[in-house]
Parts: structure tokens; C-alpha cells; sequence
């Protein structure tokens, strides 16, 4: 069996030691904010707190994929040494980035023609998309090659659910995905948008719900309805937040008292920048496997 690479993009939204730890690479997205450049690099080149407070106070901000050129070079330090690439995209309902990574891979296999690189859409994002690349990481160290995986990747990718809430509608606003008069009133009568990941992989409004604490019970009860084995589900929960970590603690301890079988504690991880350009601050991310996601 051919040795080979699992990786994915930043917007996975892991921590520096997770990625270490499961031995997943991770090529960065970059962003701009107030006319100044960042890279995605996991909360170094700017703290989370910094940054959801400047994004809170209306920050310009502005994202920007990985492009072709990042790709190849990514791509070829793995290729000139022997290695086969499994790379796992965001989302392609959100992101274009698998088209730069499809065009890196088109330049490469000319230049390797001995090696494979496979490039699968996950049709997640943020942790979700986080977690799916631990479950693959978790399937390669156990054995599989890396076309196996891939055909694993494609029958499990809508399998992961991803269900969202925010307390904070000014990015959702500012970003034009709720309207003025929508989010004026929303504020006024406390309403917090229950979304989701289709399975487009698309950020979906689902539900608006009246207060913080209702919205909370209800993505614990999403979690009941759609998690394998209901109740009685053993596998990862990963919850995500965009600097409203309270928020996040209080799921996370619901979700525990809820689920007994789970395998470990909740973990916990930030937003990332890139994505979090787009929620702003006071967004929390419950992400779990279970039944495939059919709208």
C-alpha cells in the first residue's frame, strides 16, 4: 500500500494540537481586515478575543481562499517525497476552494504522474468539518488505503451534522443574510436563528426561536432526533464558538447530561477567523454524527 497524506484547510477549525495530534496537515485560508492581511493560522497571528472584538465593533473584513499557486506548493512537499495527497475541502456550498485545489492537482499530476492526489468535498464546515477529518484520521491510522478512505469520506460526509445558533444578528446583518428590518425586530424580541448544513453543504435558516436558554434546549433536542443511536449515542461531539464561550459550556454540559455514552467530553473548540467573518461574535456550533442529512 502506497503511503500518503490526509489533509484539509484551515476553516477545519481545530486547534494547533489537534491537528499535531491526528497528524493532519492544514493549508491556511487568509483574510483581510481594515485593509490589513492575516493569515487563518488557528489564533497566532491575531487572538480570537482581538478579533471578535474588532469584528464586533464593525471591522471591515473581507476572506480569501486558498488559490491555485498555495495549493501547489502545499500539495508538492508531500509529492517530491513519495507520498500519495487525500485532500479534504471545505464545504463547496459555501467555499469555491476545491476549484483552486481541482486546478493544482491538474498542474501536479502532469509534473508526478506516478503519484495520486484525491481531492474530496466535505460538505462541512468549522468543527463539523473538524470533526469528519478526525473520524478520517481515525480510519487511516487504522488501516485504510487511501482509496478506501476516499470512498469512506464520500458515504460518510453527510453524516455529520452541523446545527448553529446566534445571539448576536449585527454580522448576519451587516453581511445581508437577514434583512435591516428582520434583524431590528429579531433583536427587539430576542430572536435566535436556529441554522444548519444542508446537504449541499449550504448554511441553512431553520427555526427562529424567542431567547437564549429556548434555542439551547432546542439544538440538544436536534442532537436527540438525528444523532446515531439516539440517546444511546457513543460517538464525538464537538461544539464550536465565536467568543461566547459561556454560551458554548452551558450546550456542552446539556449535551453531557443528555448523552451518557458519549465518547469523551465535549470538546470545545473557537471559530475560526475565516468563518468568523461571516457569524461575527455570539455564534455557538453543535456538531455530531448521526442519520444522513437529506435537505
Amino acid at each position: 500500500m502506497s503511503k500518503y497524506i490526509l489533509s484539509c484547510c484551515s476553516t477545519a477549525d481545530l486547534s494547533e494540537e489537534h491537528f499535531k495530534k491526528i497528524e493532519v496537515p492544514f493549508v491556511s485560508f487568509t483574510f483581510e481586515m481594515d485593509g490589513k492581511q492575516y493569515v487563518d493560522d488557528l489564533g497566532k497571528s491575531i487572538n480570537f478575543d482581538d478579533f471578535y472584538k474588532m469584528v464586533g465593533e464593525g471591522a471591515n473584513v473581507k476572506t480569501s481562499q486558498v488559490n491555485e499557486k498555495q495549493f501547489e506548493e502545499f500539495f508538492e512537499k508531500y509529492l517530491k517525497d513519495g507520498y500519495d495527497v487525500l485532500h479534504v475541502c471545505l464545504s463547496s456550498g459555501i467555499s469555491g476552494v476545491i476549484n483552486s485545489a481541482n486546478m493544482a492537482k491538474n498542474v501536479l499530476s502532469a509534473k508526478y504522474p506516478d503519484r495520486k492526489i484525491l481531492l474530496l468535498d466535505s460538505l462541512s464546515a468549522s468543527s463539523g468539518y473538524g470533526l469528519f477529518i478526525d473520524m478520517m484520521a481515525k480510519k487511516k491510522k487504522e488501516g485504510m488505503s487511501i482509496d478506501e478512505l476516499y470512498e469512506w469520506g464520500e458515504n460518510n460526509k453527510l453524516k455529520v451534522h452541523h446545527w448553529f445558533f446566534t445571539t448576536d444578528l449585527t454580522c448576519f446583518i451587516r453581511g445581508g443574510r437577514v434583512s435591516k428590518t428582520a434583524g431590528f425586530v429579531g433583536k427587539m424580541l430576542s430572536i435566535c436563528p436556529l441554522l444548519n448544513v444542508d446537504y449541499k453543504g449550504a448554511l441553512i435558516p431553520r427555526e427562529k426561536i424567542r431567547g437564549k436558554h429556548n434555542v439551547i434546549d432546542r439544538i440538544v433536542e436536534k442532537m436527540k432526533e438525528h444523532a446515531e443511536g439516539g440517546l444511546n449515542y457513543s460517538g464525538k461531539c464537538y461544539i464550536s464558538n465565536s467568543a461566547c464561550l459561556a454560551d458554548a459550556e452551558e450546550v456542552a454540559k446539556k449535551v453531557e447530561e443528555t448523552f451518557k455514552s458519549l465518547d469523551g467530553k465535549v470538546l470545545i473548540n473557537n471559530i475560526g477567523t475565516v468563518i468568523g467573518c461571516h457569524t461575527g461574535p455570539g455564534t455557538v456550533a453543535l456538531f455530531f454524527y448521526g442519520d444522513e442529512r437529506v435537505d
